[in-house]
């Protein structure tokens, strides 16, 4: 590949000209399992800040967790007991589970976590709180002074007309406790209160320090100004022409008097055939189920190596393989060119585990052992990988025993029969002979490789070879006469080992087991009948 600029640096390229100090910030609303569809906004917000620090920039990296956003809707994760929260903040809501102090933190808790085994560490601001310290009173002060031309720049660039009573800051009734039935009444800038009215009949004043929000169109232009943003991705839905970032830039400029954040606008991830992930519509795979079956450094990398106004398709199952092999074949690469060295240095990050062994290998390992980790370590030993970093290596069986579990297609999956398959009765002739001489060979020889096995299998149609002399001789045949089909001799091996007429890649698959094992099934199966 030509050396070219990764997007990241092409971002650090331009921000740089717009000054040295830089705050990059990103936010998702905890009102649902944060999927990894919201993870491409924070991974790109993690790369770009990374391409700044690289070009010595004087950069922070902060994310905002929207906790006193509104509950929309009873969601199709939630019981119908929702009902009643629906509209109060997500900060103020029970735990769906009742380990969390909120349901924002039931969603929110989790999701942090996971961007620890990312490599991911901003510093992280809840909005319940931000609101609650007062960060936001002189912005919510100017907004209801200005109420006016905020709206006039709503209808201008969106075309929507503001209601009459429309007010950019929304109260949080002191009866109901939600934040979208109220009306603004009037307010006092000196007390810093507000007047309300809510549609559950309660009439009454709240301090505009925790006492409510401003609506999402104000809120974010606000909040740049408030907690110095200069950078932030977003997705294609606030980029739209008179979406949320149109608005925001006209209100942050006019009203607050702060130049917009630079815009890194990203698309979406699609699931699979299943379209865009969405934490209402349930079409999502968390980002912590995710990091169970698949090396953090390869979720980066799904991220990174995509421009972010080019969509991703995801699917967990079988493709996720091919996307494995395709980041292993980059860390294989003998004399990578600068753009794919920058790919794997972006997809590292402080803590995080590597190992020298393919996933698709270790699924064999894996199901070889029976998921036995002092099993596999042995086989990974065998094998000749590097076994100083347990830890990396238990990492990574961990991940492919619950891709197995959770989302490996039925063909990916095999398990080694204790006895014999009674399917080793439909063995031809040649068949036997083959498993027998293979097991005579296996006695006298040392201890094999993937390659080595590979190859011998395949010698079995050689002449020049000693099992195709073996064979011949076994059958009676002439060498050089006797006309082998390898593919027969794999449906052996599998058959014999495994009960089927398929399996995984056989070198590395005779490799992972015991070489005596080998030798007794092979007899065995050689000298079964019916």
């Amino acid at each position: 590949m030509a050396d070219i600029t990764h997007w990241a640096d092409v971002v650090a390229d331009e921000v740089l000209k717009k000054g040295k100090k830089h705050r990059v910030a990103t936010g998702i609303t905890p009102s649902g399992h944060i999927h990894i569809g919201n993870m491409r906004e924070v991974v790109t917000a993690d790369v770009a800040y990374r391409a700044l620090l690289d070009r010595g920039a004087e950069a922070e990296f902060i994310y905002i967790a929207d906790t006193y956003d509104p509950l929309r809707k009873v969601y199709p994760f939630l019981d119908e007991s929702y009902a009643r929260h629906v509209g109060k903040p997500l900060s103020e809501i029970p735990c769906p589970c009742g380990e969390h102090k909120s349901y924002s933190e039931h969603f929110l808790e989790p999701f942090l976590v996971a961007l620890e085994h990312l490599g991911i560490h901003p510093t992280v601001y809840r909005a319940d709180e931000l609101y609650k310290k007062g960060l936001y009173t002189d912005a919510i002060k100017t907004a209801l002074k200005k109420r006016d031309e905020i709206a006039a720049i709503l209808q201008k660039l969106s075309g929507k007309t503001p209601a009459d009573d429309w007010s950019p800051f929304n109260p949080l009734c002191n009866a109901c406790g939600k934040i979208n039935t109220t009306r603004v009444n009037g307010y006092d800038l000196d007390a810093e209160t507000v007047d309300y009215t809510c549609s559950c009949g309660d009439r009454g004043t709240v301090p505009m320090k925790g006492g409510g929000k401003l609506t999402w169109r104000v809120d974010w232009p606000a909040r740049w100004k408030a907690l110095g943003v200069t950078v932030e991705p977003y997705g294609k839905d606030h980029a739209s022409r008179g979406g949320s970032y149109d608005t925001g830039q006209a209100i942050t400029k006019e009203i607050y008097g702060y130049e917009p954040p630079f815009p890194i606008v990203y698309e979406w991830i699609m699931l699979g055939n299943e379209g865009a992930m969405s934490s209402s519509t349930g079409v999502v795979v968390s980002i912590s189920d995710m990091l169970k079956v698949v090396p953090p450094e390869v979720l980066r990398y799904l991220i990174i190596r995509t421009k972010p106004e080019k969509h991703i398709r995801f699917d967990p199952a079988q493709p996720l393989l091919n996307l494995v092999d395709e980041f292993e074949r980059l860390h294989q690469m003998d004399d990578p060119g600068s753009y794919e060295s920058r790919m794997i240095e972006l997809s590292h990050a402080a803590g995080l585990c590597h190992t020298d062994i393919p996933f698709k290998h270790m699924t064999t390992i894996y199901q070889a052992a029976g998921g036995d980790f002092e099993r596999i370590m042995n086989i990974v030993e065998r094998a000749g990988y590097d076994t100083k970093n347990r830890k990396c290596i238990k990492e990574l069986a961990d991940n492919v025993g619950n891709w197995l579990d959770m989302y490996a297609p039925t063909f990916a999956k095999f398990s080694v029969r204790d006895e014999l398959p009674v399917q080793a009765s439909s063995l031809s002739d040649m068949q036997r002979t083959f498993l027998s001489s293979f097991a005579d060979i296996l006695v006298d020889s040392g201890e094999l490789s993937g390659e080595d096995y590979h190859n011998l299998v395949y010698s079995a149609n050689d002449p020049a070879s000693e099992l195709h002399a073996r064979m011949a001789a076994a059958l009676g045949a002439k060498s050089g006469e006797m006309k082998v089909e390898p593919k027969d001799m794999f449906k052996a091996i599998y058959i014999s080992v495994l009960g089927q007429q398929s399996g995984p890649k056989a070198g590395w698959f005779l490799s992972s087991l015991e070489k005596d094992f080998l030798i007794r099934r092979f007899r065995d199966a050689a000298g079964y009948r019916p």
